[in-house]
Order: structure tokens, then sequence, then C-alpha cells
């Protein structure tokens, strides 16, 4: 059994949040939040908030027990990039993209034994 939490359109690069993803993936849930309290990234509010939202799911849709979750899988896909223009020199213009990350965190109940 498992759950998972979604975050879509968030206005962070994906390459950004995967390095905050990447410190959690396999973690027991207690663990994973207090790693994700203590990292000095932008990414790292956004990614707790989906994982407490993860949790929540867990314990409210299925039953499980929070205690005894671990993080299955999280991952980061690439959203759609807003492009943004700046003016240059010489009447030209360079395009800037605003990246958005979909950050998905799934929990499971831990194996006995």
């Amino acid at each position: 059994m498992e759950a998972k939490a979604v975050a879509k359109q968030v206005r962070i690069a994906p390459r950004k949040a995967r390095l905050v993803v990447d410190l959690i993936r396999g973690k027991e849930v207690g663990e994973a939040v207090a790693i994700l309290r203590h990292t000095h990234k932008g990414a790292s509010p956004i990614v707790e908030k989906v994982l407490n939202s993860a949790i929540a799911n867990a314990e409210h849709n299925y039953e499980m027990e929070p205690n005894n979750l671990v993080i299955k899988s999280a991952y980061v896909d690439e959203g759609v990039t807003m492009k943004r223009f700046r003016p240059r020199a010489m009447g030209r213009a360079s395009r800037i993209n605003k990246r958005t990350s979909h950050i998905t965190i799934v929990v499971s109940e831990k194996k006995e034994g």
C-alpha cells in the first residue's frame, strides 16, 4: 500500500528541486522532515510541504501509521516554461526561461522483519 502527493507548476527550476529531493529519497519520513528543516535551499520548504501532504494522505485515506512510513520514491519532472524577454544592447532582446516543476513524493509502510 502506498500514498502519494504531487505539487504541480511549482515556480522553481527542476534542477534545483532535484538537489533537495535526492537528499530524502529512501529515508524514513521523520528523518526526511528533519533533513528538509535543516537544508538551506529554496526548494526545501516546498518539498517539505509535499512530503507532509503525502503523510497526511497515507494517514487519512489508507489508515497507515505515520511513524512507520518510508519514502518509496521522490522525483521532480519538468513543467511548462514561462518565456520572458529582457532588453539588451543595440535594440536586441534576450529570452529568459522561468522554469516550473512537478514534485511527486510516494510513501509506503516499512517492511516488517
